[in-house]
């Protein structure tokens, strides 16, 4: 599968670029958009809640700490529900391409992670950025975000694999699985701390899996701590179970697939 994957890696960063440039197809700034929209994402977040709400976490005497906690949490779920969202239409959307083109079909989740990644290292860049312009930069503990990114993404393309594939045979999966991620975002601690929680119910967010992930985000750029590693060997888990679910349902539903687009 690798010696075939690479053999078509031209085909599948073709894939990658025609999405990003139609992102931004016929406007006048083009592929500016792709800065211009996470720079005032992020600026809005830190005028609107350091200066006009001034808003602040608890402990902590910093007025850009509530800004910086909400980009180190927000940033990577974009990330995260980008890849998910893509994966889950992806076959459809290249049903055409499936059925007209002969190339390994784990071309188009591999170009759906690229995609996603690009649009992520543009708005994250700039956010790294922003914190060294503003004295907040982690130093050595930013090294700690690439192994939190990989075991995201890792969790995301099991997911995606697994969603896509059945998504296929049956069109309301995509539509209940949105309903779901409006859920899992407001019950994962991104907009508020987890001390805001009332401690009967901070049980329930203990079960959520990306907890532990993006709480170890936060540890990163707000506290400028090493995460709790041992809290994400749950996580780590659930990613490798995840992976080898969608993988064995793509591989077992492979055909039958191209037949029903």
């Amino acid at each position: 599968m690798l010696k075939a994957i690479w053999r078509y890696r031209g085909f599948i960063w073709g894939l990658a670029a025609r999405d990003f440039q139609s992102r931004y197809l016929n406007s006048i700034l083009g592929s500016l958009w792709a800065i211009l929209n996470p720079l005032a994402i992020i600026v809005v977040y830190t005028i609107i809640f350091s200066q006009v709400m001034r808003a602040k976490l608890p402990e902590i005497d910093n007025s850009l700490a509530y800004s910086i906690y909400m980009c180190a949490g927000l940033l990577p779920w974009n990330y995260f529900i980008e890849t998910l969202q893509r994966f889950q239409n992806v076959f459809l959307e290249q049903g055409n391409l499936l059925k007209k083109v002969s190339f390994p079909r784990t071309s188009l989740p591999i170009y759906v992670v690229i995609s996603s990644t690009i649009n992520f290292s543009i708005i994250f860049g700039l956010f790294i950025v922003f914190l060294l312009i503003t004295g907040q930069f982690p130093g050595w503990y930013f090294l700690g975000v690439f192994p939190l990114l990989l075991l995201q993404q890792m969790f995301a393309v099991g997911i995606g694999m697994f969603l896509g594939t059945i998504n296929v045979f049956f069109r309301d999966i995509g539509h209940a699985f949105g309903v779901f991620l409006q859920f899992w975002f407001w019950l994962t601690p991104i907009v508020y701390p987890i001390k805001a929680v009332p401690e009967k119910f901070k049980s329930i967010f203990e079960l959520n899996i990306m907890y532990p992930i993006v709480k170890s985000f936060q540890t990163i750029f707000v506290y400028q701590k090493w995460p709790q590693w041992n809290e994400l060997f749950i996580p780590f888990l659930g990613a490798l179970i995840m992976m080898l679910l969608g993988y064995v349902t793509f591989k077992k539903l492979e055909k039958e697939m191209v037949d029903e687009i």
